[in-house]
């Protein structure tokens, strides 16, 4: 009787030396995350408390913050979404479910993936010359916003979402008289919100830990709007916000590790390490909230 089955699998070296590297090389990656988190974290966890959090660097106050940095840097998730997120979905919607399959498609989806893989810093030069200097926006968030290329990210994660939903799905809607569109809007989009929802926070990922584009771009200024008691006075200056200089936090801690200030440079890398930890914990209870649903 022949035992190597199905059932009962003969044990060979290779099967087993394979297994344990595959053991050994998941041990090293997460030997190697944490490694990088907690020497971060014990290098600047000390200076990370609410003044640090709530004020703005300062020579005459004597204060050292990032206030302003943690408002550019929302500027920038907000406004980049706002651009790439329609453009996105909807080229991936038009991609998979519009467009024939042919040349002009393979062309389309070998560029987003070639852009992909394209240095940031080419496309913060790109920016500058283009949105800074050709449109007039200038040194700006709303300059940064535009340069920040996420649009490949988010085309082929909602791409791939969209693949998995079944054909029968499609056939089902369309064979009981659906227009296209209300299949797509009511049974697809649905269906493939939890890989869409993945993408669109892997992208808001990216957008936190990018640098270089925003370095040319948007600049590294970290004042505070002068807020007033009027409130149609604020929303006015929240809005002119976009357009004017603006450096993140990953601006800021390059700008500190440049100047000598090691603590405050590990100590904002802590908060970076804290709000990637978040997003990739609002991920995981998005996709599984939506996935029951």
């Amino acid at each position: 009787m022949n035992k190597d089955t199905l059932y009962v699998k003969r044990k060979r070296p290779t099967d087993m030396l394979l297994l344990a590297a595959i053991y050994v090389s998941a041990t090293l990656a997460v030997a190697l995350l944490l490694g990088i988190i907690l020497y971060v974290f014990v290098k600047g966890i000390r200076t990370v408390n609410w003044a640090f959090l709530t004020t703005v660097t300062s020579a005459r106050k004597q204060t050292t913050g990032i206030a302003g940095n943690l408002l550019n840097t929302l500027y920038i998730i907000v406004i980049t979404l706002l651009i790439a997120t329609p453009i996105g979905v909807g080229s991936a919607i038009y991609l998979n479910e519009y467009a024939k399959p042919g040349k002009l498609v393979s062309i389309i989806e070998f560029t987003t993936e070639t852009l992909s893989g394209i240095p940031s810093i080419i496309f913060g030069l790109f920016g500058m010359i283009f949105f800074g200097e050709t449109l007039g926006f200038g040194y700006s968030l709303l300059t940064g916003s535009f340069t920040l290329m996420v649009l490949p990210l988010i085309t082929r994660n909602t791409q791939e979402a969209l693949r998995t939903v079944p054909d029968s799905y499609r056939t089902g809607a369309l064979g009981m008289g659906s227009t296209k569109w209300h299949m797509i809007r009511t049974i697809l989009l649905p269906s493939s919100m939890p890989g869409i929802v993945t993408g669109i926070i892997l992208a808001l990922g990216r957008i936190v830990g990018e640098s270089a584009a925003l370095l040319f771009t948007a600049g590294s200024d970290y004042k505070l709007p002068k807020f007033t008691g009027v409130f149609g006075d604020n929303l006015a200056k929240l809005a002119h916000k976009a357009m004017e200089s603006g450096g993140t936090l990953t601006i800021e801690l390059y700008l500190q590790m440049q100047k000598g200030q090691y603590d405050n440079a590990f100590g904002i890398g802590c908060v970076l390490i804290i709000i990637v930890l978040i997003l990739n914990l609002l991920t995981k209870l998005a996709a599984n909230k939506l996935r029951r649903e």
